[in-house]
């Protein structure tokens, strides 16, 4: 003999339950799973990270990770988005104080430098899995790269306008720049292994000032 169950008038368990499911997924932040990732990748590197060990460490069903991203790779693209993009709007505060535009622009790109290598998730994807990094180097330029060198054209912009930066085309500029910038910032572990880093800091002041001056 069936059992029929009855569920009170107008709703069905299914649907109930599927409002449910999607309401616990929208109440969690896209930040909750992407700080999960940060801490997965910190732990264990990139090719490690799954996201069935991001929603253990976020402490959510999987279902609500994979709604959100379908793969690994798309979460660590957010990731990367996010952290270095916050990196360097921080880095934005050094040139607060600066005397003129080309000063400011000089000491907000030594300052992402500096944040950008000391990273501990900048440097975890070198030390660990650098290949994921190389598509931005070689192949295409990432939104973090896309956000540092807007504000590297509207610097470069402002600074046409105060006379403090040399007149030239604004992109090519701006993507000059941005090629040092992103130079340096891979790079500068390995090169101040036997260099004072403040020294070469100095030296890459330098260089983004002569490149501006008028």
């Amino acid at each position: 003999m069936d059992v029929k169950r009855h569920s009170p008038p107008g709703e069905t368990p299914s649907a109930l339950a599927g409002a449910r499911s999607r309401q616990t997924s929208a109440r969690v932040a896209d930040d909750v799973l992407l700080d999960a990732a940060r801490e997965c990748v910190l732990a264990v590197g990139v090719r490690r990270t799954t996201l069935a060990e991001i929603a253990r460490t976020a402490r959510v069903s999987r279902m609500t990770v994979y709604r959100r991203f379908p793969d690994v790779r798309s979460v660590l693209a957010a990731l990367m988005t996010r952290e270095f993009s916050g990196l360097l709007k921080h880095a934005s505060h050094a040139g607060d104080d600066a005397a003129n535009t080309r000063e400011r622009l000089v000491l907000i790109a030594a300052a992402g430098v500096s944040a950008l290598s000391a990273d501990p998730l900048f440097r975890t994807l070198l030390d660990v899995d650098p290949e994921l990094v190389l598509p931005y180097i070689v192949e295409r330029l990432g939104a973090t790269q896309v956000f540092a060198e807007q504000v590297l054209r509207q610097l470069i912009e402002a600074g046409h306008r105060d006379g403090s930066i040399r007149h030239a085309e604004v992109t090519a500029q701006a993507r000059s720049i941005l090629l040092v910038v992103q130079s340096f910032a891979f790079s500068l572990r390995p090169a101040t292994t036997d260099l004072d880093e403040q020294a070469l800091l100095d030296e890459f002041r330098y260089l983004v000032d002569a490149a501006l001056k008028p």
